[in-house]
């Protein structure tokens, strides 16, 4: 099946869809970041102490665990073209021409679609008035997720 032949057979996702698929992703991305947060624990041999905090420690892991979503999110999207959820859901993440996204289009649509969830959810509300049903990060970086 050709590029085009995707993109004209597939249908824009619903947001209350992509919610969803975003509940079910959080099951996965809980045990990863466990399985992340056991190894930075090995690692390091501290557990974070809420009495005495290593801010700094508490910082990168934080950053640790952000690097795992990303990583999670950037290989479904590349290698599949979806995420477990989104699987669930039957959605897939196209680029404009119907083809699959590279990882550096995956990692800038995951930093802004974090960036879309930082202002309360707004670059996500604005799927609800767009009439391809697109987020704002999804128009920026020429992308859109598909109803299969």
């Amino acid at each position: 099946m050709s590029a085009t032949a995707v993109s004209a057979e597939a249908s824009p996702a619903a947001l209350w869809r992509r919610f969803a698929a975003m509940l079910y992703d959080l099951f996965p991305l809980l045990g990863l970041w466990i399985v992340g947060a056991g190894l930075w624990v090995l690692v390091f041999r501290r557990i974070y102490d809420p009495q005495h905090p290593d801010f700094v420690l508490h910082a990168l892991l934080d950053l640790w665990l952000l690097v795992i979503a990303a990583a999670y999110f950037v290989i479904s999207w590349t290698r599949v073209g979806a995420t477990i959820g989104m699987r669930a859901w039957k959605l897939k993440l196209l680029r404009d021409d119907g083809t699959r996204v590279d990882r550096t289009l995956a990692g800038k649509r995951f930093v802004l679609a974090l960036l879309s969830l930082a202002a309360l959810g707004a670059g996500y509300w604005y799927a609800l008035f767009d009439t391809e049903r697109r987020t704002w990060h999804d128009r920026v970086c020429g992308t859109r997720m598909t109803r299969l």
